[in-house]
């Protein structure tokens, strides 16, 4: 369960798909290089960040990971949460936000977490990630415009506040770059599907302002020159007061973190027919974090659209993403030095892409036309997203899915008095029941949620009687507080001298629970019954006592 995918592949590997894996791995840091760039300076942090993010995290969910072809780096969905964090916390506090959430997903991961993350309700999911990709477009307006704004505000209305009371300061070359690079990407898969239209983008427009001299801002003139090897390993410095401070901004990473990477395995899966390991990926995905953080990176999980770019140029194992990350570390150290060239227009260009990517509009409407639940769901979710904290928003819009599934279960569970005048579904003569012998029925999980409904039920008794058989033919699973009911009902039973059968207990974890809680001897085997009409016969050997 915890062996890298990695050196299972290297059993069959041979030297006709180590081709395959180098070529795939090169087009990947190809498209890897803007996009690194792009999102390291849309998360406010300088665009070497991303390289080293994109080279360290890279290699590292490649070499351990759980996935065959998963591609690691920074993706837009940490763009929001590293923006805010370096808000409040500054660049330190990243660093160490990161470096506990590698941990949390290390621990997940060894906890066996990694099938539970990866089944999170859709509709919060398509609403916290449509709410990323509007607040990516929102902090890419002032480049792609090219407004002269010293400094844009944080909050999401506050931003398109200033747009609107700068909108005259437009620079029409940024405008005209922006819209050039966001038309190329979206073009290019018509003309060529070997070439990344961004890389395209990014070099001819380049070409260009340098070339015609256009008066655009740049990263260099920007951010200055861009270191080009790895900066020397450093663990950052934690205390408990940090770890207090940084928690949950932490878990957020961490969680988020771990959403992205098993979603991206599960889409990967779909495309080679493959099987990735939940647990090792979450494993990996903590130990790349930790050591981006070490190597003053920001966070990183697996890439959705480098993966499938991978996979489509023939990528099969894992070598793929190594050669990536070791192919984007050359390039920083061989051309590294140009990257200071590309104009912010052309990244914002690129940006824009990336969140009309990202909006999953499509999943949106649809979840807008389905059940009033889901609607809420999404809604809540993705107006919590880009109005107040990602944080919030996941943490409201999964206390809200639960409460809401729970409702569903509830409604789901049912507890009905059995009529001796009916026939019953299964054909057994209700009519053959003892005069003085009450049955009930319970449909649905008997648990906490559903509890409330039996102690309603029960209270339709007029007078105690003789024998009270209650049919769990259809209760899946029950709860401490099922156990606690039918313990309550066991004793009220015995107060009235009532004998109590339970009829149809098929589930053995019911059983199991029985036998835990002592309810079982209580009650007594023989009044456990496997059918109703063992029931039935029970009651009347008890009559006849």
């Amino acid at each position: 369960m915890f062996t890298p995918k990695l050196f299972s592949t290297l059993k069959t590997y041979n030297q006709q798909q180590l081709g395959r894996d180098v070529l795939a791995g090169l087009v990947v840091a190809i498209v890897a290089l803007p996009l690194a760039i792009a999102f390291s300076i849309a998360s406010g942090v300088s665009p070497e960040k991303g390289l080293y993010t994109a080279v360290i995290a890279g290699f590292i969910i490649s070499a351990f990971g759980g996935s065959r072809v998963q591609i690691g780096g920074p993706t837009g969905a940490f763009i929001v949460v590293v923006y805010g964090i370096v808000q409040v916390h500054g660049f330190n506090g990243l660093v160490i936000a990161t470096f506990m959430a590698g941990i949390m997903l290390i621990m997940m991961g060894l906890a066996r977490l990694g099938s539970v993350i990866k089944y999170l309700p859709y509709p919060l999911i398509t609403g916290f990630t449509s709410g990323i990709a509007l607040i990516i477009f929102a902090s890419q307006v002032k480049d792609f415009l090219g407004l002269k704004i010293k400094a844009v505000p944080v909050e999401f209305i506050d931003k398109w506040t200033s747009y609107a009371e700068n909108v005259h300061t437009v620079n029409p070359y940024s405008l005209l770059i922006s819209i050039t690079t966001a038309a190329m990407i979206m073009l290019s898969p018509r003309f060529s599907r070997k070439i990344p239209g961004s890389l395209i983008a990014l070099v001819l427009t380049t070409i260009a302002v340098q070339w015609l001299q256009l008066p655009v801002e740049t990263i260099g003139s920007r951010f200055g020159a861009i270191p080009s090897l790895l900066p020397k390993p450093s663990l950052p410095h934690i205390d408990y007061a940090t770890i207090k401070q940084l928690i949950q901004p932490a878990f957020t990473i961490a969680l988020l973190g771990g959403i992205e990477s098993l979603l991206s395995a599960v889409v990967a899966d779909g495309m080679i027919g493959g099987n990735h390991k939940s647990n090792i990926e979450l494993v990996a995905q903590g130990a790349a974090n930790i050591g981006s953080s070490i190597f003053g990176g920001i966070p990183a999980t697996g890439a959705i659209a480098r993966t499938a770019t991978n996979v489509k140029n023939g990528g099969r194992t894992p070598i793929a993403g190594m050669v990536h990350a070791i192919s984007l570390a050359m390039i920083m150290l061989f051309a590294g030095k140009y990257a200071t060239l590309i104009p912010m227009a052309t990244l914002a260009g690129i940006l824009v892409v990336v969140a009309y990517n990202m909006s999953e509009w499509e999943n949106f409407i649809s979840f807008l036309k389905g059940p009033k639940s889901d609607r809420l769901v999404l809604l809540v979710t993705f107006v919590l997203t880009v109005l107040v904290d990602l944080t919030v928003a996941i943490e409201i819009g999964m206390v809200l899915a639960a409460f809401l599934f729970l409702r569903h279960m509830i409604k789901s569970s049912n507890v009905t008095v059995l009529s001796k005048t009916e026939e019953d579904k299964d054909q057994t003569d209700l009519a053959s029941i003892p005069r003085d012998v009450e049955v009930f029925e319970i449909a649905g999980p008997l648990f906490f949620g559903a509890a409330y409904k039996f102690k309603e039920a029960m209270k339709l008794l007029e007078k105690p009687a003789s024998v009270l058989i209650i049919r769990m033919r259809q209760v899946p699973n029950i709860d401490a507080t099922g156990l606690k009911i039918l313990s309550d009902i066991h004793k009220d039973a015995v107060r009235h001298k009532t004998k109590l059968i339970l009829s149809e207990v098929h589930s053995d974890e019911i059983r199991n629970e029985l036998k835990a809680t002592r309810l079982l001897f209580a009650i007594g085997k023989a009044n456990v019954t496997g059918t109703f009409t063992q029931a039935i016969e029970r009651s009347k050997v008890i009559m006849n006592k």
